[in-house]
């Protein structure tokens, strides 16, 4: 794959064009790298992903958007643990992109500690700053303040899961005590969340099958504290065409709320309703 060269007079930020293409394809995230010397984003709607991890007021002013949401969307009181899960999801699934789209597209891999990570949930924007990156030796990107070359593919994936672990790891241990979930569960759900945004984005650019190739090897079931593998496999449509599907190593519960609906890749969809739920026109 070729890399891109960095644009003349472009700020110096290894992973920007990868948000801006991000951005393109799936509009509803936008997500911005801060310049040095500039504050993270504060005020109504925002929240450092720091303030997540702390498990406070923060976490709870987070979870009562949901609450009404589900109340408001489904006439029903979902469960405390029900209400945590789903917005962990609500976090989690973008906060990975910031990490899985500037390797999948780039090569480049950014450190997004917790405290480096804002989000603003209705806006759908996220603000990061990245002070270090890991990247392929040939990378241009490899000149940069804060680059930190690595060998080959191998260390680039092992550089993924790291950075993914550092940010998720905290927030996890935030979400936990209002969660009925222990670790390996939780880590579980963290997994998913690294492989479906991905597979998701990478099918808006084209690239679905290439995604699944990469998030296979990312995850080959032993990398620790990650659960599973990728888990991809294949059905046979109605006409006999290949249908990519994959399953899923946590339930999100939405169940609870919407018993006979369940998510296409949820451990509880059987193969024909999955079938059903993937071919065209259903």
């Amino acid at each position: 794959m070729t890399l891109p060269a960095l644009r003349p007079g472009a700020p110096a930020s290894a992973v920007s064009d990868a948000y801006t293409r991000l951005a393109e394809v799936f509009p509803g995230l936008r997500a911005n790298v801060l310049p040095d010397g500039q504050e993270t984003p504060r005020g109504t709607g925002w929240v450092r992903a720091d303030e997540l991890a702390e498990g406070g007021d923060a976490l709870d002013a987070f979870l009562d958007w949901d609450h009404a949401q589900m109340v408001r969307d489904y006439d029903r009181r979902p469960r405390p643990d029900v209400v945590a899960g789903f917005g962990l999801h609500r976090y989690a699934w973008p906060a990975c992109l910031l990490v899985t789209v500037p390797w999948f597209l780039h090569r480049r891999v950014p450190r997004i500690p917790v405290e480096s990570v804002s989000f603003q949930r209705e806006l759908g924007r996220m603000s990061v700053r990245v002070t270090e990156f890991a990247c392929l030796p040939d990378d241009p990107a490899a000149v940069l303040p804060g680059a930190r070359p690595v060998p080959d593919e191998a260390a680039l994936r092992d550089a993924v899961l790291a950075a993914v672990a550092e940010h998720m790891g905290p927030v996890l241990d935030g979400f936990q005590p209002r969660m009925r979930r222990g670790r390996r569960a939780l880590w579980g759900m963290a997994t998913d969340e690294v492989v479906e945004g991905l597979w998701y984005i990478a099918h808006l650019l084209g690239e679905e099958r290439r995604a699944m190739a990469e998030l296979e090897a990312l995850l080959p079931g032993s990398a620790k504290p990650y659960v599973g593998t990728a888990g991809f496999r294949e059905l046979a449509g109605p006409n006999g065409e290949s249908l990519p599907t994959r399953d899923r190593v946590s339930c999100c519960l939405f169940y609870t709320l919407r018993p006979d609906d369940t998510c296409v890749t949820c451990p509880r969809t059987c193969d024909a309703d999955r079938v059903r739920k993937l071919t065209p026109g259903h």
